[in-house]
């Protein structure tokens, strides 16, 4: 069934395939093209012959470009036939963006969006371009070997930065998978109120938890019992003695002597990208309990819809490439991906993750102190700090592409600046300013300096004319739903293998790149006015465009868990 054009909220996507499409002349494609926005890309091919612009200064006269090296290849003499424009410019399409004008300069095809158009049906419907395209389907189990015991239980004082940047990164990508329709569960399950726990809770991450009292042994003897009876299983002479002697020792667990062809395994059931030197693994009890975590937490799943992501640091990929081939022995049939991190480095310094998060709240508070003076005290400020710290400590560690390593600034004197263009402090500040904005707005509603705002449809949009305000429509309200959908489609679509690419990193770079451009837009136009009548409808259309704003960065932050700070 065609979706109704009207109410499809625009996309990039689908323009883009649109607009290659009508340059191509498949007028299959043209119009209403149902499957345009439906997450899945139809044909990369059309998506070669545009590009969306997104610099300030391109802007200024084009939104889309096709450039002069790709027209010679659809065209013998590159000249655009006039039936071709002509399709270019009367585009329509299920969450296509409306064209407004078109034409041949020496850099290629431009094109621009009708943009009153445009502000007045996203701002008509902002909350739609917070949600995913599509809702998918599937269970995801996220397994991080960092917080598995091994065989103690991690600790705060234990935890390295590069493990810290798993659980951060699992923390996340479980936000923006639940986002996008998936069944989600977090492995292993931790006891409630350990140490790990508490010091998870303090960056916002709720993992989950089990009494103190719980125990998996059930699980862990049938784990037992399958890799006892796989093919996989390498026999020795003495194997009936060492079964007989599996018995529990006073008080705890007895170790597993067992030997299982990893190799075997990825060879015969052809699974791609493991490494070639597994070979014989020998079975401790640590991997008996990983797996049976593993077991337990896939156990809702359907198996032919459950997709395990192991995420893992550059130094564990190899071990955990091993209890992935054990799980597959034992019989396991789920899908098993690895999105594995590059290191975290700290020049001429050790830090636990404990030490790390410390230092970054000691000198947090010294910022505020500097900044804000002796008002920094009290239950609300130790909330901004715990939120600001909390802040700095994820974009720090999830800024950068996740196989990349990530070097850190640790020195007791490099104070982190509660200003400037530089990760979660900048982009919680900006954020706060948004809700002084709206705060100012209200106070002034309330002193009948101003009406109330008026709904979208009531508002003449053409009065947005500032660079800037269709820079933040363009480059960010109109993709961000897009963005939020990139990791479930790579996780659905990403080729063999046994590594996934999820791009972990773009949430984060799109807040802080949000920040620079809002912060300069705000910096240079004085969103409330004079309270004089004919200055009211520019007004509303900008506290309408900053509203969206507001909500897209709280909808952000949730996938990161950090709370909006509403003043600073």
């Amino acid at each position: 069934m065609m979706e109704n054009i009207e109410e499809t909220p625009f996309r990039i996507t689908p323009t883009v395939q649109a607009l290659g499409y009508a340059l191509r002349g498949e007028p299959g494609h043209l119009s209403g093209a149902d499957d345009l926005n439906s997450g899945d890309k139809m044909s990369s091919e059309p998506e070669k012959l545009w590009f969306k612009e997104s610099s300030a200064k391109n802007l200024r006269n084009r939104d889309f470009l096709s450039p002069t090296t790709v027209l010679p290849t659809l065209y013998a003499d590159g000249q655009v036939p006039p039936e071709v424009m002509g399709r270019v410019l009367s585009l329509r399409g299920s969450g296509v963006l409306p064209v407004s004008e078109g034409e041949v300069m020496a850099d290629g095809l431009r094109v621009r969006v009708n943009r009153n158009a445009t502000f007045q049906k996203v701002l008509s419907g902002a909350s739609l371009y917070l949600k995913p395209p599509s809702l998918r389907q599937g269970c995801v189990v996220l397994n991080c070997p960092a917080l598995h015991p091994k065989p103690n239980l991690p600790s705060p004082n234990t935890l390295t930065l590069g493990q810290l940047r798993t659980v951060l990164l699992t923390d996340h990508l479980g936000a923006l998978l639940r986002r996008q329709g998936f069944s989600v569960s977090c492995c292993p399950v931790l006891p409630e109120e350990s140490d790990i726990i508490v010091f998870l809770r303090m960056l916002g991450v709720d993992w989950p938890t089990v009494p103190v009292s719980w125990t998996n042994d059930e699980r862990e003897e049938k784990m037992l019992d399958a890799l006892q009876k796989s093919r996989y299983r390498e026999r020795e002479e003495n194997d009936g003695r060492r079964d007989g002697e599996r018995k529990k020792m006073e008080g705890e667990k007895e170790e597993v002597f067992l030997r299982v062809n990893l190799k075997r395994v990825f060879q015969e059931e052809q699974l791609p990208g493991y490494d070639p030197s597994l070979g014989t693994c020998t079975v401790l009890r640590d991997s008996v309990s990983h797996l049976a975590q593993l077991d337990s937490a896939t156990a809702e799943c359907t198996a032919s819809m459950a997709t395990a992501v192991h995420v893992t640091s550059c130094q564990d990929e190899f071990r955990q490439q091993q209890i992935a081939m054990l799980w597959r022995a034992s019989g396991a049939t789920v899908s098993q991906r690895h999105l594995v991190c590059g290191p975290v480095k700290t020049p001429a310094t050790h830090l636990s993750a404990a030490q790390y998060l410390q230092l970054r709240r000691v000198q947090m508070k010294e910022a505020s102190e500097m900044k804000y003076g002796e008002q920094v005290e009290g239950q609300t400020w130790d909330g901004i700090i715990k939120a600001m710290t909390s802040a700095t400590v994820r974009f720090e560690l999830l800024s950068t592409v996740h196989t990349s390593p990530v070097t850190l600034d640790v020195q007791r004197e490099g104070s982190v600046s509660t200003k400037g263009p530089r990760g979660g402090v900048f982009v919680m500040y900006n954020c706060a300013r948004l809700h002084t904005l709206f705060d100012s707005y209200e106070r002034g509603v309330e002193k009948g300096l101003y009406p109330e705002i008026p709904e979208a449809s009531q508002l003449d949009f053409s009065s947005l004319k500032e660079e800037g305000e269709w820079l933040l429509l363009f480059n960010y309200l109109i993709p961000f739903s897009e963005l939020f959908d990139q990791s479930g489609h790579a996780l659905e679509c990403d080729g063999g293998g046994a590594r996934v690419n999820l791009k972990t990193e773009q949430v984060c770079k799109f807040l802080v790149s949000l920040s620079k451009d809002f912060s300069s837009y705000y910096n240079r136009v004085h969103v409330l006015g004079e309270p004089l009548p004919h200055l009211f409808n520019q007004m509303f259309c900008r506290l309408h465009l900053l509203r969206a704003l507001k909500e897209l960065y709280h909808s952000a932050l949730d996938t990161l868990h950090l709370p909006p700070i509403r003043q600073l």
